[in-house]
């Protein structure tokens, strides 16, 4: 299994609209093959340190990095990606391994 944290940051007061694209999006995510996890979180409300207003993360799991390059290559994630490209900031995303 591999652990997936994505830190998506919208641009100044766009969050909300890309998570709505990115909430229609994960019936098809959890459709496929391969996932056990993929949700997004935001700041508790006076949590410090913060992310703060504009980012969210995508805590994911998936069985095989295997799973995870086919969910990345999907033609869901693309239609969403071209969605909210205009409203993006920034993007990391960091593939991990339990330890």
């Amino acid at each position: 299994m591999i652990h997936v944290l994505a830190i998506l940051t919208a641009l100044p007061g766009k969050r909300v609209e890309v998570l709505e694209a990115f909430q229609a999006n994960v019936p098809a995510v959890h459709a496929e093959d391969g996932c056990i996890e993929y949700t997004a979180v935001v700041d508790v409300e006076g949590a410090d340190p913060a992310f703060g207003p504009d980012t969210f993360v995508v805590v994911e799991k998936w069985a095989s990095m295997d799973a995870f390059k086919a969910h990345a290559a999907s033609a869901h994630m693309a239609a969403y990606g071209e969605k909210v490209k205009h409203l993006m900031a920034e993007r990391a995303v960091h593939v991990l391994n339990p330890a």
